[in-house]
């Protein structure tokens, strides 16, 4: 019998568990499993091949995308559809003045290939500034090689921006100072698709020892992976050997970032050398003079298109010098480079020859307009003319008589519910795709105007629509006590003076920031005016997060100047797909033609320097309100005030904003309501949204925000961040805390007393809700005599010690930017001599 009941039912023993799986990682194994208990050894034991095999899948398709990417970088350098080819780009930023790149170079180039000959005609013509465009026959590749002026943080950010490689110099005698740190930091947060490649330099005097080679190393590479954890290790170009280790780092394998993922081009002139023409910059009149009187031109760069598809239709921008359209996009010839390496190919391809445009404008190019022009009287009301009323009456049932001016067909738009033409002008797309998932016044004296009116019970909400108005008053009444002070000559102060006056400033503002810190938003209640009066641009809300607040309500006039998307998210998608594929393809050498260019172009070109023409995206010459998430620098210890005069630097475009610091919602949502606390400085440890006016742009382009404080000193890293979107329907909301305190407690009743100093105020803001530092929450439920003591109910009971606050918001705006044009390069190498400054500022 038990032999039987045995073969009915065999024995089930409990699986094999591994001793590296938990019942918890076998339960979370088995979610979603059906036909086996999570413990089971046979479904365990399915469960975890099938995850191990789809692991090694995943890493596989990894490799092999990773393996493809290197292979059509290795492609991009090696050929390209104009028969040449793409140079390699290095950038060389000495981090102290005592090292000569000029020297560093010099080692370098015999590594490459160059034929004596060559070699010494090169070597004859190197600076410690400049750029150089050879060819390295032992890789079968040619470099361009940018030496950068030491300490110069704007001409280091350009070159690093469309560089492939950035070589860091560093001494292996002196350290690098706190002007060579800040170069370092702003690298840092302007991510871009370079590599980073740190080498060392020693002096003549004092070369390098075999048995300290190995700590200095060790050292510097410490250093150096502070800032950039990638660097792998350091290189030098002293000895023949670590040159050429150098070298083949340098020209043989495939750096990263040389494909945009936001799709936007750019083109790099080629360099001089005596390999290469000089004339890949071309400034040619036209007879014409621009609006500034002076004169225009066609502007010819000659190079190879980069990061994305370059076309005609779309501006292009130059920094520190602005945007300019195109006239075409020409095929240029090989380089002589390219036939120096092929010269079998010389006789067969014409470099004079002429050929058809690669792209050239059409119907769809964009214009130079920035800013909308605002309709002031769309909203006025006016008395008919005398035509007006003639042709009202010409017409019967409607139909227009014929001649009269009704005739003409109205032109309708559709808008969103809520605009009118004194509001933003929208830029509609056609695309369906699903969004993207991705002031504080000084002093209050901007508050403080007697505006009478609106003074009833709803006079929190009423009163909101007055900023417009009061602004326009306050600046018009600026403008008067400036013209009447305008015969007054300009006194400089004594430099003591001067200096205690400075001094004065700084410890108000860190009293300021202190005092923010501890009691944010919190203020004292004038006794001198009503509170209706000096609040009265500002309301209740009875939930931060989720009450309504109407976006279009009474917005300023810089509003009407600005463009808007219906969906920025579907837009964005679009241009940044059209930009990857519309347009002369990656790695095409190219004359671009530039028209209407200004003659300072040209003449304020540092030859010595790089110059560059990047490319813009579909409306991003436009004016709209951009938002930042931005967190700040941690070594930087100075406060940070709202509107505060800062250099934003977004990409190649520079500017100096005055921005609004708001809150940022977890996730980068909107939240309910699209409402943001605003922060009157520029908080440490926490990510912040930095608001301003400022051309539209895509992507997650990295953003600095610079604090330029001496003219002979590197500009100051106040924070880094990204570009979060370009929503003007974001409400910024300035929060002011009234406070008071209480004076007869009865249980969940008391008697509150200095929140305000008349009857009438506690009338107007009856009705907004009060809460205290320990939580409970209130509402006012009568005045008690003349001189601002009211009753107040709560919801719970209320201690002697606690404090009544009252919150009232104000919607704020930002202020408009201006473009940043950074000062020209004067620092010099130490060790030039007078006669090579000279000869440089003759180049």
């Amino acid at each position: 019998m038990s032999s039987s009941l045995s073969l009915l039912h065999p024995q089930s023993n409990k699986g094999f568990k591994s001793k590296h799986s938990s019942k918890g990682a076998l339960k979370a194994a088995a979610k979603g499993k059906v036909g086996g208990s999570s413990h089971s050894g046979k479904n365990t034991k399915n469960l975890t091949a099938s995850s191990k095999k789809a692991r090694l899948n995943a890493n596989a398709q990894k490799r092999d995308l990773k393996r493809k990417h290197v292979v059509e970088d290795q492609k991009f350098f090696s050929t390209s559809s104009g028969g040449g080819q793409v140079p390699r780009i290095v950038s060389v930023v000495p981090l102290l003045p005592s090292l000569s790149p000029r020297t560093f170079l010099a080692n370098l180039l015999p590594s490459l290939g160059i034929p004596e000959s060559e070699l010494e005609e090169i070597s004859s013509t190197l600076q410690d500034r400049g750029t150089y465009l050879v060819r390295a026959p032992r890789f079968k590749t040619s470099v361009q090689i940018n030496l950068l002026p030491p300490l110069s943080l704007y001409p280091t950010l350009d070159s690093a921006l469309i560089s492939d490689y950035v070589v860091l110099l560093l001494s292996s005698v002196d350290e690098v100072q706190l002007e060579g740190e800040a170069i370092l930091r702003c690298l840092q947060g302007q991510v871009g698709g370079a590599e980073i490649v740190a080498c060392v330099q020693a002096p003549a005097s004092n070369p390098i020892k075999p048995d300290t080679r190995q700590l200095i190393h060790k050292s510097l590479l410490s250093f150096t992976k502070y800032f950039f954890p990638s660097v792998a290790k350091i290189h030098s170009s002293d000895t023949p050997n670590e040159s050429a280790i150098l070298a083949r780092a340098l020209c043989e394998a495939a750096p990263g970032g040389t494909k945009s993922d936001e799709g936007r081009a750019y083109i790099v002139a080629e360099g001089s050398s005596s390999s290469s023409g000089a004339d890949s910059v071309r400034w040619t009149s036209n007879g014409l003079l621009g609006e500034d009187g002076e004169e225009r031109g066609r502007l010819e760069v000659v190079g190879t298109v980069r990061g994305g598809a370059l076309s005609a239709d779309r501006l292009v921008h130059i920094a520190g010098k602005g945007d300019f359209q195109v006239e075409a996009i020409l095929p240029a010839p090989p380089s002589s480079l390219a036939l120096a390496n092929k010269p079998h190919k010389q006789s067969t391809m014409s470099v004079d020859a002429a050929s058809d445009p690669l792209s050239i404008p059409t119907e769809n190019a964009d214009d130079l307009t920035a800013t909308n022009t605002p309709d002031l009287l769309a909203n006025e009301q006016t008395w008919p003319t005398e035509e007006e009323m003639g042709g009202a009456s010409g017409s019967v049932d409607g139909a227009p008589v014929a001649g009269s001016s009704t005739g003409e067909k109205k032109r309708t738009k559709r808008v969103p519910k809520g605009t009118s033409a004194y509001q933003a002008a929208w830029i509609f797309d056609d695309d369906e795709d699903d969004e993207d998932d991705d002031d504080d016044d000084d002093g209050e004296d901007d508050d403080e105007m007697d505006v009478s009116g609106d003074e009833g019970l709803g006079g929190v909400a009423e009163g909101y629509g007055r900023e417009v108005y009061e602004d326009d008053e306050e600046e018009e009444t600026e403008e008067i006590e400036l013209d009447s002070r305008k015969d007054e000559a300009h006194r400089d102060l004594d430099p003591e003076q001067e200096e205690r006056e400075y001094e004065a400033y700084l410890k108000e503002r860190e009293k300021l920031h202190k005092e923010d810190a501890m009691f944010p938003d919190e203020i004292d209640t004038p006794r001198h005016i009503a509170a209706r009066t000096r609040f009265q641009r500002y309301r209740g809300l009875k939930s931060f997060r989720t009450s309504p607040w109407d976006p279009y309500e009474n917005l300023p006039v810089d509003y009407a100047k600005i463009f808007q998307f219906e969906n920025f998210g579907a837009t964005k998608k679009r241009i940044e797909r059209e930009g990857v594929e519309e347009g002369v393809k990656a790695g095409t050498r190219v004359v671009l033609v530039l028209k209407d260019v200004p003659r300072s172009v040209m003449d304020q070109r540092d030859a010595l320097l790089p110059f560059i023409v990047h490319g813009l995206l579909q409306h991003e010459h436009k004016q709209s309100v951009l938002h930042f998430v931005v967190q700040r620098n941690t070594e930087y210890t100075e406060p940070v005030k709202a509107k505060d005069p800062l250099i934003l630097c977004v990409g190649p475009r520079r500017y100096v904003i005055r921005p609004l610091y708001s809150q940022h919602v977890r996730g980068g949502g909107k939240g309910v309501n699209n409402v943001h606390k605003s922060e009157k400085f520029l908080r440490p440890g926490a990510a912040t949204v930095a608001t301003t006016y400022g051309p539209i742009c895509f992507g997650k382009s990295a953003c600095l925000l610079l604090r330029d404080e001496s003219a002979d000193r590197v500009p100051s890293l106040v924070a880094m961040g990204s570009f979060l979107s370009s929503d003007p329907t974001r409400i910024i909301s300035k929060r002011i805390i009234l406070t008071g305190h209480p004076f007869k407690i009865h249980k969940k009743t008391a008697t509150i007393r200095y929140m305000f100093f008349n009857r009438e105020d506690i009338e107007y803001f009856k009705s907004v809700e009060l809460h205290t530092k320990y939580g409970k929450v209130g509402h006012i439920k009568e005045p008690l005599g003349t001189h601002g003591y009211f009753k107040a109910h709560f919801d719970g009971p209320i201690q002697q010690m606690d404090t009544i606050c009252m919150s009232l918001y104000k919607r704020q705006y930002p202020k408009w930017s201006e473009e940043f044009r950074p000062p020209p390069v004067v620092a010099i190498a130490n060790g030039a001599s007078k006669a090579d400054e000279e000869e440089m500022d003759v180049e």
